[in-house]
């Protein structure tokens, strides 16, 4: 008796918890899927949704007068604007923009997620925070690394 009260228990706890990873995964997908397509068709609210107010966008550049590389950021605020305007005429990106997102990580609390996107790739850093899954850093680059001038 003692052995099917523990098993059971296991049973259940290994139930609760892909119950809660599948939640998770959709919950992630859903984040960085409000961060691109809020791109595509201009919806601000969308992505203030996928990001934390302190999220930090980071990508490298060559500047010009002096070839050395560094780190360009944007924060929330940038990007929020960002999805309001970019692409308000429509011609931003093909009929059928390319996302596909590959979950890279993902613990309880904490995930790693690569979007590739039509021009280029956007590494993620995301952070449950009161239930709800945010971006908290974003690395990309162009496909093409040359365009980075």
């Amino acid at each position: 008796m003692k052995y099917y009260i523990s098993f059971l228990l296991l049973f259940l706890t290994i139930q609760w918890m892909s119950a809660q990873t599948k939640q998770d995964t959709l919950s992630i997908r859903q984040a960085a899927l409000d961060y691109i397509e809020s791109q595509h068709s201009p919806a601000p609210n969308r992505m203030e949704r996928a990001l934390h107010p302190r999220m930090v966008k980071r990508t490298f550049w060559k500047d010009k007068a002096t070839g050395k590389d560094y780190l360009r950021e944007t924060n929330t605020e940038s990007m929020v604007l960002l999805a309001e305007s970019y692409n308000k005429n429509g011609d931003k990106f093909p009929a059928s923009p390319k996302k596909e997102i590959k979950l890279l990580d993902v613990s309880d609390n904490t995930a790693s997620v690569k979007l590739m996107a039509d021009e280029w790739i956007d590494y993620m850093h995301l952070a449950k925070l009161n239930g709800t899954w945010k971006i908290v850093n974003v690395l990309w680059q162009y496909n093409d690394s040359k365009r980075h001038n």
